[in-house]
């Protein structure tokens, strides 16, 4: 897997598949494109790649450092 992360907030996860093309403007995910992440670009993220599921993987739920996910203490499931 892939995850986009933002101050080490997991904000997205890709399969490995999936290209993600960072630029210093946005990110482009898909080829061809299926969709643009306007607010992330490759100044303020960092794509990490092999990183391993977690079981319950939700946008903002999770930080990552590159090597350990650890559970947002705060994190309110925005579904309920």
């Amino acid at each position: 897997m892939k995850t986009l992360t933002k101050s080490n907030l997991s904000l997205y996860l890709f399969e490995d598949d999936v290209s993600v093309v960072m630029t210093t403007e946005n990110i482009t995910v898909g080829d061809p494109a299926k969709f643009m992440i306007l607010d992330c670009n490759s100044e303020n993220t960092v794509l990490h790649t092999g990183a391993p599921k977690p079981k319950h993987w939700y946008g903002h739920k999770y930080t990552y450092d590159g090597t350990t996910w650890a559970l947002v203490a705060d994190w309110v499931d925005p579904r309920l």
